[in-house]
């Protein structure tokens, strides 16, 4: 059976203000940063990049440090039904995210086509990042 300790928390009323201050604060987003903001994570044993990662797929460790993307990459191909417009994306700095493609139509979106970072997570709770066409795909590199 599953114990816990019971102990009665207390504290002044001067330090619960101002660890409640603290917190309001720090829950408060900053102006200053960019909601084009990603960040990815990098094994710090053999410097693998991962996106959501609790272990590194190279070498197995847990320990990574986390690094701003520059929110580019290239569409590498479609996952599920086209009417939720989600591609798998090879970011520049190697690693792969799902992503939902916004601003242009499922047909518009095509293999080898150029995207950047809107937001880092979707507006409707999904967890998805969001992205936009930058560049359309070279005609070369299509694959119908």
């Amino acid at each position: 059976m599953l114990q816990t300790d019971t102990r009665e928390h207390t504290e002044p009323a001067g330090d619960h203000e101002a660890a409640t201050a603290a917190t309001d604060a720090a829950a408060q987003p900053d102006e200053a940063v960019d909601r084009r903001e990603l960040l990815f994570q990098r094994c710090l044993w053999c410097g693998t990049a991962a996106y959501r990662r609790s272990f590194c797929r190279a070498c197995g460790s847990t320990a990574f440090t986390r690094e701003h993307s520059e929110g580019s990459g290239i569409v590498m191909r479609r996952n599920g039904h086209v009417p939720l417009n989600t591609w798998f994306v090879a970011m520049d700095e190697g690693f792969h995210l799902l992503c939902q493609v916004t601003g242009s139509a499922p047909v518009a979106v095509s293999v080898g086509a150029r995207v950047s970072v809107v937001r880092p997570f979707a507006p409707h709770g999904q967890g998805l990042p969001l992205v936009e066409l930058t560049h359309p795909a070279p005609p070369l590199e299509r694959w119908w």
